[in-house]
């Protein structure tokens, strides 16, 4: 076994390889990109799949970067960020378990946007040839990645939508509500207020206060550094607000 850690941005991968993946035995199979796939399309895979441990703003890729892999998100939090012409930057997307990220490879295209940890994650690092081999030898494959696009296309939509539209206080409830997901115990890890802004597309200091907010009124309690739970009852109303 190749014990080698894969050329991603090494200086931006701040933890240690983690070994060749275990794609049929994979225990978010079911979400993940390979979910489709019959016993025989895995004898079709001859390249490593290699499990990497990203720390929290280390980056996957980068923009303009030739696409080399793909990633499947196991664990953890990515946020795929644009940069603007005047220097600032604009968070258009928030990768979650099962996710995928790099769909560019697919066309063989740069990466758009960079890919960069929010909280430290556990992906998967697909080389660029095995999704190649795969998408032309088996249809299935083929089929779940036009279906990931398609995914991307319409969360990219919502999240233009639900996250920059309308007030501050409704942005920060909605941004709320998306993290919560379908926790159970309505518990949810936000991040530095700086991306909050440029995910929302409000000012850092605007972010600080709207969170300070919601704190006052009871709508989200504080558990401890950056881990909330959030009552979605109040966040709700609040996020319906014109």
């Amino acid at each position: 076994m190749d014990c080698r850690v894969p050329d991603v941005r090494k200086n931006d991968i701040a933890a240690a390889w983690k070994g060749m993946a275990d794609c049929k035995g994979c225990g978010i199979r079911d979400l993940a990109l390979f979910a489709d796939l019959a016993e025989a399309d895995f004898n079709l895979i001859h390249l490593p799949i290699d499990v990497l441990q990203v720390q929290a703003g280390g980056a996957l890729y980068h923009a303009g970067d030739e696409p080399a892999a793909l990633f499947t998100v196991r664990s953890g939090l990515v946020k795929l960020v644009q940069y603007l012409p005047n220097g600032g930057q604009r968070i258009v997307r928030l990768l979650r378990r099962g996710d995928t990220a790099g769909l560019e490879v697919v066309l063989g295209q740069p990466y758009q946007h960079a890919a960069i940890a929010i909280h430290p994650v556990l992906t998967c690092r697909i080389p660029r040839a095995v999704i190649q081999r795969l998408s032309e030898e088996t249809p299935r494959l083929h089929q779940q990645l036009m279906r990931r696009w398609q995914q991307a296309v319409e969360r990219a939509d919502a999240f233009l939508v639900e996250l920059g539209t309308g007030g501050a206080r409704a942005r920060v409830a909605r941004l709320f509500l998306t993290l919560l997901g379908e926790d159970a115990r309505s518990e949810c890890d936000l991040f530095g207020r700086e991306d909050v802004g440029a995910m929302l597309g409000i000012t850092t200091e605007t972010a600080s206060r709207m969170v300070a907010e919601l704190k006052r009124q009871g709508v989200v309690t504080e558990l401890r550094p950056n881990r909330f739970r959030g009552d979605r009852a109040a966040l709700q109303a609040i996020a319906d607000e014109p």
